[in-house]
């Protein structure tokens, strides 16, 4: 009874430990966060200064997601090696020196070479982020620390959405980045402020293991973003090489699964030789572990689709400025933050395989009001119904899925969590923004094709524009490509009407996948744990600070 009341008392003082250090996080969260939702919201203003296509900003999402998803495991075992608290500062300064590149960014290489360097930083500083706050806080405080944690990208959104879309609309959507190389140096000087923690000495870093994740990653990647351009089956004059005429799309992502499939081979025979993984197995080695990480891998795919979908329907369908981007955007994010961050309270009530199934079927029915609901003039209360049932199943989910990552595994694992995580997060981001590319662009090429083969446009048309490399532009970009043609004032009204129409129905086709896939992840949702995350009972909280102390005696005597 005595050991049990100093347990409850010890948790008592744990959950009221100072929030000073979350609060740091916090900031390094947002500055990593703010990056990837500032570049959809400037979408317009950067694809006419570096005269790029829309879809350029998407693949450089796609950069930035693939290094960080690549490197984080990575990045976890440095954080052990060096030190969390040093691979944290090094990292934020770092990745505050990508942003300034991004800022003075002449053309699509240079800001696909800034967001590639941010990735690699951002890799290191993932991991830090969830071992920083397991060390800081538990029990109820935890999973509230990483319930806000988790809503920051939500958070950052909206931030991202109303301070970049002001900025690019009354200034340069380059003041944006200029911020965050600002906001590295204000949290390098904060991050003292952080408690040390004690490096692992004798640790190995399993290079073949970093080697075949990062190729797996960055194959299948590469292979999904360059659907459209290098043709899905047969090869483009786009595609680098062809196989007898077949695209390198499909061997790009076969062998990319074969090569994580090497990657867990690889890991689990290193167990057996007592060498240390790249990721603990132990964190994947549960059904409801698989399922989590599968679930987190779709909602993270969604709500990049979304976010990076939102912007491009009011900026190149409607024609708006970032700043009125801004305004729209903000109810949806705002529900999507207050949804993540005070989804917690609901664990007493629902399990998370009730919740995730919830969450999911509330992600697909936003989605069929947004497709069914668009048009060209924005403020229809069933788009913002729609925006707004999405954003509560996304808010919910990804924090309900954070919160079952950490607490299914030991505490000691929290690096390999974290790494974890970071490779769901940005993996789920980069085929997010490659599925909105590929898919809106796709449909917006096919739809193109035929209401142009059913109007009287001349066949001409066909040799002055390439109908292979269709993407969006806003009728005042198409008006100033067909001035260089021999068309009419009608032919060009009628190029007009055609590409209102296929850019707004592609769009909604889109919402309406993206709703059949969120039904699709009902089948891992229904595989989630059926205890609350984060639940532990006294017993075990004297059992794991027993482990502890008979640990920390171990030490002492070797």
């Amino acid at each position: 009874m005595s050991t049990t009341t100093t347990a409850t008392s010890k948790q008592t003082i744990i959950e009221h430990v100072s929030w000073l250090p979350l609060i740091v996080i916090v900031l390094a969260q947002l500055q990593m966060a703010f990056n990837v939702n500032a570049l959809p919201v400037s979408i317009g203003p950067i694809a006419a200064d570096l005269d790029a296509p829309a879809t350029a900003i998407s693949t450089a999402l796609v950069y930035y997601s693939l290094f960080v998803a690549a490197f984080v495991m990575l990045g976890a075992k440095l954080g052990k090696i060096i030190g969390e608290r040093r691979v944290f500062q090094i990292a934020a300064l770092v990745h505050g020196a990508s942003m300034a590149w991004m800022a003075v960014a002449t053309d699509t290489a240079s800001m696909n070479y800034a967001q590639i360097l941010s990735g690699v930083a951002a890799a290191a500083l993932v991991p830090t982020l969830v071992v920083l706050i397991a060390a800081s806080y538990q029990g109820k405080q935890q999973a509230q620390a990483f319930g806000i944690l988790a809503s920051i990208p939500a958070v950052a959104s909206g931030i991202a959405f109303i301070v970049a879309g002001y900025i690019a609309t009354a200034l340069s959507w380059r003041y944006s980045f200029g911020l965050l190389a600002i906001l590295s140096i204000v949290v390098f000087i904060l991050s003292f402020r952080l408690a040390k923690i004690p490096r692992t000495t004798g640790l190995k870093v399993d290079f073949i293991g970093v080697i075949l994740s990062a190729a797996a990653i960055a194959f299948i990647l590469i292979g999904f973003n360059n659907l459209n351009y290098w043709g899905f089956l047969w090869a483009t004059p786009n595609a680098p090489f062809n196989l007898l005429g077949l695209s390198p799309v499909p061997f790009f992502i076969i062998f990319g699964i074969v090569l994580g499939h090497g990657f867990f081979k690889w890991t689990y025979k290193r167990v057996a030789e007592k060498k240390t993984p790249l990721l603990a197995p132990e964190v994947l080695d549960s059904p409801e572990e698989k399922n989590t990480v599968l679930a987190f891998l779709v909602a993270g795919a969604l709500g990049t689709a979304v976010s990076f979908l939102i912007p491009l329907y009011i900026q190149f369908v409607q024609g708006q400025t970032p700043l009125f981007t801004s305004v729209a955007i903000v109810p949806y994010t705002l529900v999507v933050a207050l949804a993540a961050i005070l989804s917690v309270r609901l664990y007493d009530r629902f399990v998370p395989r009730v919740l995730g199934i919830i969450c999911f079927i509330l992600v697909a029915a936003g989605s069929v009001f947004v497709g069914f609901s668009i048009a060209n003039e924005w403020g229809t209360p069933l788009v913002i119904l729609g925006l707004l049932i999405l954003g509560l199943g996304e808010g919910t989910m990804l924090t309900l899925l954070f919160n079952v990552l950490v607490s299914s595994s030991p505490k000691k694992f929290a690096g390999d969590v974290g790494a974890l995580r970071g490779v769901a997060n940005n993996v789920s981001s980069a085929l997010g923004a490659a599925f909105a590319g590929v898919v809106a662009v796709g449909l917006l090429g096919v739809v193109v094709t035929s209401l142009f083969n059913q109007s009287g446009l001349p066949q001409s048309l066909r040799t002055e524009f390439n109908f292979d490399a269709v993407d969006f532009v806003t009728n005042t970009q198409l008006k100033e490509r067909l001035s260089e043609t021999s068309v009419t004032s009608e032919q060009v009204a009628e190029a007009v009407r055609i590409n209102e129409e296929a850019r707004l129905r592609s769009l909604r086709a889109t919402f309406i996948l993206i709703a059949a896939v969120s039904l699709l992840a009902l089948f891992p949702a229904a595989g989630l744990p059926k205890y609350a995350p984060g639940s532990v009972s006294a017993e075990e909280v004297v059992k794991e600070e027993t482990l502890d102390f008979q640990d920390s005696k171990t030490v002492n005597a070797a």
